[in-house]
């Protein structure tokens, strides 16, 4: 999963490059160097995302990310050999975030209760500058349930459902107008129960005597961007709702009781959809943020098209 800045992005870079994205653990590999590899430094992957065996929501994108990169020449034989199946047969493209970083996601949701598996045969593959891949890779898991959550900046509302079905409506603040949130959707990239969040770290103000500093340790934190977006509680907005209002550095606030619920309900690839706001929507590569790009967008950085998913 991607790395980023742990504090609310308000003041953070537009776009946050998959180039430099970082995730737990590495794929495996699952054979040794061939010896008739062609001579060269070899072409690694550095990770792939979703980390095999995990059960993920309906907008995760299979995510891979290189340690070098990849020159566009060499880029439809690349996604050629990451072949992806699943258990229902589901239309999709690959897609490049810069040179090192590819994602496959579906042209619409997953449907759940999908088993989806990526395998990567990049044995004797060229990456176009003079590397070859010496390593096959797969990572098999599973889509969850259809877990969703559509954010109101305007209306200071979350209203989460699952397959379909409403669950909760839940009362939120968004960003200020000095520091608005993203639009879009957003794919859940981690969640985790604390979170140092620091204003520096996302420069917002660095200056402790500045009434935009902050340095705290948060509950509940429900990760979305790698400039540094959360939905989360926050000590400084513990009631927000339409009679607070009173605005985050660009996160979503709930309650303290609310955060832990919700955190309860949500899992790595849920899409969280926030409208209403003036920011605009996320780059696709701020995380996985990747319908924010419509289908027509997503295959002009795609070098071999549409496909259909391989029987599972």
């Amino acid at each position: 999963m991607l790395m980023g800045a742990s504090a609310c992005g308000g003041g953070g870079s537009d776009t946050a490059s998959g180039d430099n994205a970082k995730a737990s653990g590495k794929p495996g590999a699952s054979t040794s160097p061939s010896p008739t590899t062609p001579a060269g430094p070899p072409m690694l992957l550095e990770t792939i995302t979703p980390q095999t065996g995990t059960t993920v929501g309906v907008a995760m994108p299979i995510s891979v990310i290189f340690t070098n990169p990849v020159a566009a020449k060499a880029r439809a034989t690349v996604e050629k050999h990451m072949k992806v199946s699943a258990s229902q047969a589901v239309a999709g493209a690959w897609h490049w975030m810069g040179d090192k970083r590819a994602d496959w996601r579906p042209k619409s949701y997953w449907p759940s209760d999908t088993t989806v598996k990526i395998d990567a045969d990049m044995k004797g593959v060229s990456n176009g500058n003079g590397r070859y891949g010496v390593h096959s890779y797969t990572h098999t898991f599973k889509i969850g349930d259809d877990v969703r959550a559509d954010v109101s900046v305007t209306g200071h509302t979350m209203k989460v459902t699952r397959n379909g079905a409403p669950v909760r409506t839940l009362s939120i603040n968004a960003g200020s107008a000095e520091y608005p949130t993203w639009d879009g959707t957003m794919a859940v990239i981690d969640k985790q129960e604390k979170v140092h969040m620091t204003s520096c770290s996302v420069g917002i103000s660095c200056d402790k005597g500045s009434p935009n500093y902050y340095d705290l340790t948060l509950p509940w934190d429900i990760h979305l961007t790698q400039s540094g977006t959360y939905v989360h509680y926050s000590t400084g907005d513990p009631n927000p709702g339409s009679g607070s209002a009173r605005g985050s550095h660009g996160c979503v606030h709930l309650s303290l009781a609310d955060a832990k619920w919700f955190y309860g309900q949500i899992k790595q690839g849920d899409p969280i959809t926030i409208t209403g706001s003036p920011r605009g929507k996320a780059p696709a590569d701020n995380g996985y943020a990747d319908f924010n790009l419509g289908w027509d967008q997503w295959l002009a950085g795609s070098a071999s098209g549409e496909g259909t998913t391989a029987a599972l």
